[in-house]
């Protein structure tokens, strides 16, 4: 399995190695927690926060040399939100998200919704010290559209008018989207990143452990993800993938392969609470 997924990478990509090299001094990361020290973070140039509970800005953003990057969902909304009972009371909730308990799908094609998002969500993040935004969740709407289209017509459609008008609002911010494929080529022009997440290796959440994609679902995303730079020639890439944090192999065959196909990796745990140094388990 290995072998062959490294030889489809490389039969993928056609990067020439300058690109490669290019992506390696890149780090980024993803935690969602406020537990860790700010010196934790001196390797990485990107961090993807929690926009609730993260480790001082102020310490983070000592010299303007990092890009910090605030969580926010629009495809699902949690219980545990200031602006949960607004969506509930104008009847924007979906069925509850079978892996994440208390998170419920939002009908992103209410006008309601993307007034919501751009008056009070993002500002309240940027208000943070926040340097833009990471978006999460539209997998969720999509999917619906998917599935059922003609319930569900216009999520792929209102996900484009959503984040065309974050970026008319607060043109300078950075934003990064996570996933959403079938909308890529729709808002790759709007966004300066694009997260792929599991696009190697994932979680399997019924029997709790760690597993490489299908080698189809691999060749799929690395298609679609470089396929968006055809939309956005200056849209990075990155990549988010989940493994034990014991099994250095792994995860070195995982950076491995994430930069051969141009990305710019990043491995952890599912929990997003563990920083996952690269090379640092013996």
């Amino acid at each position: 399995m290995r072998f062959i997924f490294t030889l489809i990478s490389l039969l993928i990509t056609g990067l020439s190695s300058q690109t490669a090299h290019a992506t390696e001094s890149e780090k980024f990361v993803v935690y969602y927690s406020d537990k860790a020290p700010a010196r934790s973070f001196n390797n990485y140039q990107l961090l993807v926060l929690d926009s609730r509970y993260h480790p001082p800005l102020s310490e983070l953003s000592e010299g303007g040399s990092k890009t910090l990057l605030g969580y926010i969902s629009l495809g699902e909304v949690e219980k545990t939100t200031a602006h949960f009972d607004t969506v509930k009371k104008n009847g924007l909730l979906f069925e509850e998200n079978k892996n994440w308990k208390g998170s419920y799908g939002i009908d992103i094609r209410s006008p309601i919704w993307h007034k919501l998002v751009v008056e009070n969500l993002v500002p309240g993040i940027l208000r943070d010290g926040f340097d833009g935004i990471f978006i999460d969740t539209l997998d969720g709407p999509l999917e619906l559209e998917r599935a059922n289209p003609s319930k569900y017509r216009g999520m792929a459609e209102a996900t484009s008018q959503l984040i065309q008008a974050i970026r008319m609002h607060y043109p300078s911010i950075k934003i990064m989207v996570n996933r959403a494929y079938s909308a890529l080529p729709l808002i790759a022009p709007y966004i300066e990143m694009e997260l792929g997440e599991s696009v190697f290796h994932t979680y399997n959440f019924d029997k709790k452990t760690y597993h490489p994609v299908s080698e189809n679902d691999y060749i799929t995303q690395v298609r679609w993800l470089q396929d968006a730079k055809t939309k956005n020639p200056k849209l990075k890439i990155y990549t988010l993938d989940y493994a034990d944090k014991n099994d250095a192999p792994k995860i070195a065959e995982i950076y491995k392969t994430q930069r051969a196909n141009g990305f710019i990796p990043y491995v952890t745990t599912i929990s997003l609470t563990d920083i996952v140094e690269e090379g640092s388990v013996n």
